[in-house]
């Protein structure tokens, strides 16, 4: 079975102070809070310049989480939100940001 892609779309993403939620396009929601963080990535896939090609991985404590498109209108409240985390690595962030390797960078874990 053949999964339309479209489903896996965002319709909304909010970060808030209490995490980071995105409703897909099917209905269904995925989410972690801030304080149930344990991982950061930034998921690079060499797919652009017309596909999203950077995605955020949020990873919390139970191994469920959510990943958010470089291109959502909320990305910059997360970047910024995630640049406050303490340890966060922002050279990592800023490599994975300027790169088209086929990679996963871990930018941050609790």
């Amino acid at each position: 079975m053949t999964q339309d892609p479209s489903s896996a779309r965002s319709r909304t993403v909010s970060v808030d102070d209490t995490g980071v939620r995105r409703r897909l396009a099917d209905g269904t929601e995925e989410a972690v809070t801030w304080s149930d963080l344990q991982s950061v990535m930034v998921r690079v896939i060499p797919d652009g310049p017309w596909n999203e090609d950077v995605f955020f991985m949020l990873v919390g404590s139970d191994g469920q989480g959510t990943a958010i498109p470089s291109g959502d209108p909320a990305a910059d409240a997360l970047i910024e939100r995630l640049q406050t985390l303490p340890g966060f690595d922002n050279e990592k962030f800023i490599e994975a940001m300027t790169t088209d390797a086929d990679q996963a960078y871990v930018v941050w874990q609790s």
